[in-house]
């Protein structure tokens, strides 16, 4: 993948917006619409010079959901977005299929690992080491629910979602969070985000939850 688009990101301040895939019934834009006005509230209170980046992580484009959301989010914001995609030996699927619509730069999970195990050379085990944990745990208390254990690539995507916010965070000084929902379905690929924060690798008050409550000004 090019350096260069790697060296470029870091000139942004990364959004990264996490919510459910295309199952997602609700019409996707008035979420974005309270989502942007969110957005636009938490950087009055902790604004940043550099421009935004939307951060995207590889889901095909949908009628409904986070693909169709994240758009959304980036053109009433008036900002581009960026492409993390798992590498080719992971999941051979995910990058050709990824919506490439208004994305100006497009990096590899391998090299944002490599950015966290510069900083810190542990970071990537710690971080595959709890969502390990977590798999369990989850597993266990789909099996007391009489649920099959979660899909094997349940494991590739939440650490997807964990490495890069954690690595725009350390690449770029910074990062916003945001949800697409109030309530995270404890199964779900979304609720892993609290590992990021529990391992001080992105901080609390940089995640905005959702509320359906407002709308866009």
């Amino acid at each position: 993948m090019n350096q260069q688009h790697l060296l470029a990101l870091g000139r942004y301040h990364p959004v990264v917006i996490e919510g459910m895939g295309g199952f997602d019934s609700r019409d996707p834009r008035p979420v974005a619409a309270s989502i942007a006005q969110r957005l636009r509230g938490h950087w009055q209170k902790k604004p940043t010079d550099k421009p935004k980046l939307i951060v995207i992580q590889g889901d095909p484009l949908e009628e409904r959901g986070i693909s169709a959301i994240t758009p959304l989010v980036a053109a009433a914001l008036g900002t581009s977005r960026g492409l993390v995609c798992l590498d080719e030996a992971i999941a051979d699927y995910h990058a050709p299929n990824a919506d490439r619509n208004n994305v100006i730069l497009e990096v590899r999970y391998s090299q944002l690992a490599e950015i966290l195990n510069h900083h810190r050379p542990d970071t990537l085990q710690r971080l595959e080491a709890r969502v390990d944990r977590a798999i369990s745990e989850k597993n266990h208390q789909r099996s007391a629910l009489g649920k099959p254990p979660l899909k094997s690539y349940f494991r590739d995507f939440a650490l997807l979602q964990e490495v890069t916010k954690a690595a725009c965070h350390q690449l770029c000084g910074g990062i916003t969070v945001a949800h697409t929902a109030r309530e995270i379905h404890p199964f779900s690929v979304t609720s892993f985000y609290t590992i990021g924060i529990e391992l001080g690798l992105v901080k609390a008050d940089d995640l905005l939850s959702y509320s359906s409550a407002e709308t866009s000004p």
